[in-house]
């Protein structure tokens, strides 16, 4: 199944919406950088102790996420960052109804971190921050991104 394209409207805006509350001006660089400066505006914002806003946090999240499954594709492993967005990754057995069995679990931010290499995935593993169940649920080969 082929990701859905975040629309580029929508991504401009919160990062529009982003980085003005960030304190900075808004975005003026190509179309194909839209989704990296993204993910830097709330990064930004984490990193001066804000929360950053709704919108630009869930499209970081979802392109993240996309990332991971266009570079380990498969159905193996569910990665699920709510309330924001899942993905299902990994080659292997095929999950198709129910539960699956093998889920990873994040909060955005630790998402975030883990993919741009911030944070590694055994220590993200060790202060809780990760729930991961089933014996492929490791994702420490996949990332950074």
């Amino acid at each position: 199944m082929a990701a859905r394209k975040i629309d580029p409207d929508k991504l401009r805006a919160a990062l529009d919406t982003q980085l003005i509350a960030n304190d900075q001006p808004e975005y003026d660089g190509p179309s194909a950088g839209l989704a990296d400066a993204l993910v830097g505006a709330v990064v930004t914002a984490y990193d001066r102790g804000a929360a950053p806003e709704r919108a630009a946090e869930r499209l970081a999240v979802r392109y993240l996420l996309e990332r991971l499954a266009a570079g380990a594709p498969g159905r193996t492993v569910e990665v699920r960052v709510p309330p924001h967005a899942a993905v299902q990754a990994i080659e292997g057995p095929r999950h198709t109804r129910g539960t699956p069995p093998n889920v990873v679990e994040t909060d955005a931010r630790t998402w975030i971190d883990l993919a741009l290499g911030r944070i590694g995935w055994d220590a993200a593993m060790a202060k809780g921050a990760v729930s991961a169940s089933g014996a492929r649920a490791d994702l420490s080969d996949f990332l950074p991104l």
